[in-house]
């Protein structure tokens, strides 16, 4: 009898239906790997959660850089705002809005949710910004999409070994991209430290997306109060609007706070008056 070949489970995912059934038809050849394929963030995460509940978990996700894109010109492509796949057992409806859909937003909720899934994007064309972007988001590699399928195999089991791969042209634009980011974290950061603690608190009621009166609420300040310490918190972050203040407490690695018992939720300011306080 033959010694059992451990098997890899590959997801492709991909919304040009061409490329992801022929890509996924190569890979199954391969006596080793198990393959399915997706057309769209949404689906990608019903296959996961599906296997997951199932115990046929993923070892190694493909993802189209442009996935969900190419008919919305608009659209950006940087991770942030993706949500993290539901808790384990969860299932996202079909038409669950705050699924993720482009491919890097994928990655990063994919990453949150289930950290033990390797991804790996497919990109038509080399960029160093949007490859930074992708390894930023939690991707273990960057491939192009015309590499050979030796080259794709060989990137597959490097990334279960935790190795990080990325195309030689793009490693010094891709270097260049994380040390700016992260020049611009440090930055971000010694500008928070500047706040006084109550200014900390009133900046992460903001990222919770607060208005003034639910801020007052939760701190049991007045109105008046918490004008003055936003005005505060925005003059000494350098910034000019609330929407900047929050990009970079995030960038920062500030929180949104986590409001009590009893206590209002941006969703409860929303609702009450159609408008946030």
């Amino acid at each position: 009898m033959g010694v059992p070949v451990a098997r890899i489970r590959v997801l492709v995912v991909d919304d040009h239906r061409i490329f992801a059934e022929s890509l996924a038809a190569a890979l199954a050849a391969e006596p080793d790997v198990d393959v399915a394929a997706a057309g769209s963030g949404p689906a990608a995460l019903r296959c996961l959660e599906r296997a997951f509940a199932e115990g046929r978990r993923y070892d190694v996700m493909l993802v189209d850089a442009d996935l969900g894109v190419r008919d919305a010109p608009g659209r950006a492509g940087a991770p942030g705002g993706a949500p993290a796949l539901p808790p384990p057992g969860g299932v996202p409806g079909e038409d669950a809005p705050d699924a993720p859909e482009d491919g890097i937003s994928l990655v990063a909720g994919v990453r949150a949710g289930r950290p033990s899934v390797r991804t790996v994007v497919l990109a038509e064309r080399d960029d160093p910004v949007r490859a930074a972007l992708a390894l930023q988001a939690g991707a273990s590699g960057w491939v192009a999409k015309d590499c050979s399928l030796q080259r794709l195999l060989a990137v597959i089991r490097g990334v279960l070994r935790d190795e990080t791969h990325l195309p030689p042209a793009l490693l010094t634009g891709v270097l260049r991209e994380l040390t700016t980011a992260r020049r611009h974290r440090t930055e971000s950061e010694q500008l928070v430290e500047s706040l006084t603690p109550r200014e900390r608190e009133v900046l992460r009621c903001m990222v919770a997306g607060l208005g003034r009166k639910a801020v007052a609420e939760r701190l049991f300040l007045s109105p008046h109060t918490v004008r003055t310490h936003m005005q505060n918190v925005l003059g000494k972050l350098g910034v000019h609007s609330t929407l900047a203040a929050v990009a970079m407490a995030r960038r920062a690695g500030v929180g949104p706070a986590v409001p009590g018992p009893g206590q209002p939720s941006a969703g409860d300011v929303v609702e009450r008056g159609g408008q946030p306080a």
